[in-house]
């Protein structure tokens, strides 16, 4: 893989934009690794660019975790890793190559638009934490086939029996074990970890001082405050993946 190189200006920049993004993830509980993507495409070719973003996210979530630890539920997080692995092992091995990305992302917008939209008397997607096991499953198999894990993992933590602190800590720990599902991914295509330090360093570093300062953030916000910005940037996800179908469907 190529070794990415940025001037003093663009790492400048580039650091600035990911310390916002991860912020934004400690405040809202979402949204921050699609806007880190974005900001990191303009300065990085593809290949690169989604090694080093999983590396950087596996430092940003790391802290996030560590951040809000007493706010963890292992309970659910441990069964959930042990998912993740399964999931993204069995994907990589055997499935991968026999399925693309439309029929996982139509699944995941009908998951999503159910928890938006549904009626209040329908229930809300509230399951025991030994099941979270299975939305590892499904996480770890997703990431490999089409990136979307944020928006899936939402989706269980739009609920009443969790606080802000439990929804962000848990859902970033979560994150943290599926992105490092991928690190074998990115040593066996080639990429240098070694190569890239300095780089994956200092973005690591800049999502770190964002989510400090996101979950000092996070303690004076409103718990309804919180859950209904949660709920636009799941809306602004779902869009996105709407629009990531219809250009599916019109392709030749």
């Amino acid at each position: 893989m190529e070794i990415v190189e940025l001037s003093y200006t663009s790492m400048l920049w580039l650091s600035l934009a990911i310390a916002l993004a991860s912020m934004i993830t400690s405040i809202t509980g979402m949204a921050g690794g699609v806007l880190m993507f974005a900001a990191m495409s303009v300065y990085m070719p593809v290949r690169p660019l989604v090694a080093i973003h999983g590396t950087v996210q596996v430092f940003n979530n790391a802290a996030r975790s560590w951040f809000l630890r007493s706010s963890i539920r292992w309970g659910m997080c441990i069964p959930f890793g042990i998912g993740a692995v399964l999931g993204a092992t069995v994907t990589t091995l055997f499935i991968v190559k026999y399925i693309g990305e439309f029929f996982p992302l139509l699944i995941l917008v009908g998951l999503i638009l159910y928890t938006l939209f549904k009626p209040k008397r329908m229930p809300q997607l509230k399951i025991q934490d030994k099941n979270f096991f299975w939305v590892g499953i499904a996480t770890g198999s997703l990431g490999i086939i089409a990136g979307a894990i944020d928006p899936l993992l939402a989706v269980f933590f739009i609920r009443d029996d969790l606080t802000k602190e439990e929804v962000v800590s848990n859902k970033s720990l979560m994150q943290l074990f599926a992105h490092l599902t991928k690190i074998p991914a990115y040593l066996f295509l080639g990429f240098s970890f070694i190569d890239n330090a300095e780089v994956i360093a200092i973005l690591s570093l800049a999502a770190v001082i964002g989510a400090r300062l996101g979950v000092i953030v996070l303690g004076y916000i409103n718990t309804k405050v919180f859950f209904a910005l949660m709920k636009v940037a799941l809306f602004c996800a779902a869009g996105r993946i709407i629009y990531q179908l219809i250009q599916m469907g019109v392709q030749p």
